[in-house]
């Protein structure tokens, strides 16, 4: 059996359409991919989803999370390098009175609707100081990925286990 090997930048679709049989061991390792098995959430979400991002979402290391799965599939421990976050220290333009715009993306997530279209559209709005707050379950990593590629920085804090606000910034 010739399957492939399981990588950071492996997305979380490919990893349970190859190794259907570490859905719960990715589950477990990654609580918050409990919604995976929301078939709708599963298509939109694994779709976008690397491993290295599902590590962030879980506040596992990376190099955990991979080598757990890879020896849950038998294949051997690798060296995995931790990107560090520099995201985890509050940045100063995170202020309370330039809250523009927040959004609780949760429903809309539970009925299997992405919100980067929308996410895409407001901040659009955003002037220079103005930030854009998104609520979301888990860390929303594909999508802050997408708006650090148009622009704007990002700030995530976990507020509770199904949580996390995202604020969202021009990056000027």
């Amino acid at each position: 059996m010739n399957k492939l090997q399981i990588t950071p930048e492996m997305k979380v679709a490919e990893l349970l359409a190859n190794f259907p049989e570490l859905e719960d061991k990715l589950i477990e390792i990654v609580p918050p991919f409990k919604k995976l098995k929301n078939p709708i959430l599963r298509k939109t979400l694994g779709k976008v989803t690397t491993l290295r991002q599902a590590s962030k979402v879980g506040g596992i290391s990376l190099a955990e999370l991979i080598n757990q799965l890879r020896i849950a599939a038998g294949q051997n421990e690798i060296k995995v390098s931790e990107n560090k976050d520099e995201n985890s220290v509050k940045p100063d333009w995170v202020l309370k009175e330039n809250i523009k715009i927040t959004y609780d993306a949760r429903i809309d997530l539970e009925n299997g609707a992405h919100p980067i279209a929308k996410v895409s559209k407001e901040i659009s709005t955003l002037n220079e100081n103005e930030i854009y707050i998104l609520i979301t379950p888990f860390l929303p990593g594909p999508l802050i990925d997408i708006v650090k590629g148009k622009g704007f920085k990002t700030f995530s804090e976990n507020k509770s286990v199904d949580e996390v606000y995202t604020y969202i910034k021009q990056n000027k």
